[in-house]
């Protein structure tokens, strides 16, 4: 079964750069789509980024649309998520999530689910 383990959070200043990286502790999810979403305190699970299983196709909520990337290492079979230039309000714990066939962003369509790592951005 697929199980996604993430790590890289920590606490950084305003303009700084983190790199997320979500792996599988079981079957490798090399043909799953990946995405990441984040919860803010109060605040309801937001759909971040995903990538298909090709890393053919990615996406991207509009609140990080330029200065996220996600990518994807089909030989190390772990999803990167780049962030740049945060802002305070990227503060929240980050989720990878996989999904069999073609993903969405909504967070139902996702049935693997990491723990989560958490992302403060200080201003």
């Amino acid at each position: 079964q697929v199980q996604p383990v993430e790590s890289g959070g920590g606490f950084v200043q305003t303009g700084a750069s983190l790199r997320l990286s979500c792996a599988s502790s079981g079957t490798p999810f090399s043909v799953y789509t990946v995405a990441w979403f984040r919860q803010a305190p109060g605040k309801k699970r937001e759909f971040v980024a995903a990538v298909n299983a090709r890393g053919t196709g990615t996406y991207y909520g509009d609140s990080v649309k330029g200065r996220f990337t996600i990518s994807r290492d089909n030989v190390n079979i772990a999803v990167a998520l780049q962030m740049d230039s945060l802002k305070p309000e990227d503060t929240a714990v980050y989720y990878c999530a996989a999904a069999s066939g073609f993903g969405s962003q909504l967070d139902e369509d996702y049935p693997y689910w990491g723990q989560g790592t958490r992302v403060t951005v200080s201003s």
